[in-house]
């Protein structure tokens, strides 16, 4: 397998050397992160940053956080200094969103650097504006010739491990932003609602780790408020802030958004919360996504405000965002020999079923909260995942991926690569119907990547039904190391706009690749 490094190209190395360093404007209004006064003085203030999210050839979504009430405005240009820039005006952010809001921008040309800034407008005087905030992405292109960068990962603020100032806060998002990616697929667990950051951790080795803390995070998210505060938690961080106005996100979500493992109708034996019922939960939750990421679907959707989704980037890609969590049935042994529901729902597989069969992108990357083939238990007897340990033929939701895969084999649909993140180590699976019980689908390969801020993991089992061979895996040898003890990971992929090949790296903090996986487009079995 090839270790080639490419270099930037001259587009990339343009925008690298543009100043995207954070502005006074983003220094962070107070740790507390508490609802904005409604009375304050002066102008409006963006201390959150702005973010980009869900950026296709021709548009892209723009997010911002006011300080207090306020309209907001963004500007467009194709240069950094806003000579004639376009103008579109946003919503009025108030209380009811947390003083967050989104602008849709379209008609965007395809393959273009945009260079945009959020101007947060005084609603009574809309000549009072606060200090513009820049940021800027670039549009999907629309040829196959222009090459696509992409990263991914997940699982950020874990285990009680989080911001800590004496290492730099989460650098990895530095080091990610450097990269300079297309954009960055999060794979979930965007926040740990169920976990709380205290002040200090003592290590193994006697060294004290500390975190920045807020008051929200100081326990469990129960009400909107606090899962509010978890969202906002990330946004302390200096990093991450620069990564967001640099590098547009395809955001998906999984269980720490609520509580570990959770499922539809469940209902708590959790001891630290009051409110017991994780449907209430998933719902302020999902309500606090909502208005945090720049995500196309929400709010309203046009079903239930999902988060599954496919965005469509250029010729080269089309990317299946799946919702692994919403839709699930409820987490058990996972013998069942009939399992409608599954770990996706019914209509959401029909929908995956249908895009992909209509997609002619070359590459078709599902993004998957969840791994397939490896063995993630909830408790003694029961399962999160897809995959139960029993390595005969597909039962329960294996029953679900068993039909997917069959109806991408016999649809003929090439370049299938599954991405996920989950279990907080770094692997490389190949799937193949000669190892497997159940034959009757294409080979393909999965590949998983993860923690950014959170604490690392042994690695679980391989389950046999879809003949998963481990090509390559890094993991902890015991549970819960902190990121000062074991790197964080995120996963790099690369596609060649003339030969359309694409290359996957596993990477880990620091700057190291791990493995290298080059793939050919149009070809069964590699």
């Amino acid at each position: 397998m090839s270790q080639r490094q490419p270099s930037p190209s001259p587009r990339r190395r343009s925008v690298l050397r543009g100043s995207l360093a954070v502005p006074a404007a983003l220094a962070v209004p107070a740790l507390a992160g508490a609802a904005p006064s409604l009375a304050l003085s002066g102008r409006p203030k963006a201390g959150w940053g702005v973010q980009a999210g869900d950026v296709t050839a021709h548009s892209g979504l723009v997010w911002v956080r006011s300080d207090r009430p306020a309209r907001m405005i963004v500007e467009t240009s194709a240069t950094e200094s806003f000579r004639d820039p376009q103008r579109w005006r946003g919503p009025l952010l108030g209380p009811d969103t947390d003083f967050t809001g989104t602008t849709r921008l379209r008609g965007l040309p395809a393959g273009e650097q945009i260079h945009y800034r959020v101007l947060l407008a005084d609603p009574d005087d809309p000549r009072r504006t606060g200090k513009p905030v820049p940021g800027t992405f670039r549009t999907a292109p629309k040829g196959r010739k222009q090459d696509v960068r992409f990263l991914w990962s997940g699982d950020i603020a874990g285990q009680g491990w989080g911001i800590n100032p004496d290492r730099g806060g989460y650098r990895i998002f530095e080091e990610m932003r450097r990269r300079d990616p297309d954009f960055f697929l999060c794979s979930g667990d965007n926040i740990y609602a169920d976990g709380p950051i205290l002040p200090s951790v003592t290590l193994p080795d006697g060294s004290v780790w500390r975190n920045v803390t807020t008051e929200e995070k100081s326990k469990v998210a129960e009400s909107l408020g606090e899962f509010r505060g978890a969202f906002r938690y990330n946004l302390l961080d200096e990093n991450l802030r620069r990564f967001n106005a640099q590098v547009p996100s395809i955001v998906q979500w999984d269980d720490h958004e609520v509580h570990n493992n959770w499922y539809p109708g469940q209902i708590l034996e959790d001891a630290r919360y009051t409110e017991k019922n994780v449907d209430v939960l998933a719902g302020r939750s999902l309500r606090a996504f909502s208005e945090y990421f720049p995500v196309s679907t929400l709010p309203p959707g046009d079903e239930d405000g999902r988060v599954y989704r496919v965005l469509r980037h250029g010729p080269l890609l089309d990317v299946f965002v799946l919702d692994m969590r919403t839709y699930r049935n409820a987490n058990s042994p996972g013998r069942q020999p009939d399992d409608a529901t599954g770990i996706l729902g019914a209509r959401q597989l029909a929908w995956l079923k249908r895009e992909l069969s209509r997609s002619r992108a070359v590459w078709k990357v599902i993004a998957s909260d969840m791994p397939l083939g490896l063995v993630v238990a909830d408790g003694r007897e029961n399962f999160e995942a897809v995959a139960q340990g029993d390595p005969g033929a597909p039962l329960g939701r294996e029953l679900q991926i068993a039909e997917l895969l069959r109806h991408i084999k016999h649809r003929r649909i090439t370049g299938t690569v599954w991405l996920t993140a989950d279990v907080h180590y770094t692997s490389a699976q190949h799937y193949d119907p000669s190892r497997a019980a159940f034959k009757d689908f294409a080979p393909f390969w999965e590949f998983v990547s993860g923690p950014l801020a959170a604490g690392g993991f042994p690695a679980t089992k391989l389950d046999a039904t879809f003949g998963p061979e481990q090509k390559f895996i890094k993991a902890p040898s015991r549970a819960n190391t902190s990121p000062a003890e074991t790197p964080q990971y995120f996963g790099e992929v690369d596609i060649d706009g003339g030969s359309g090949e694409l290359t996957v790296r596993l990477r880990q903090e620091g700057g190291g690749v791990l493995f290298t996986e080059v793939l050919q487009p149009g070809r069964v079995g590699q």
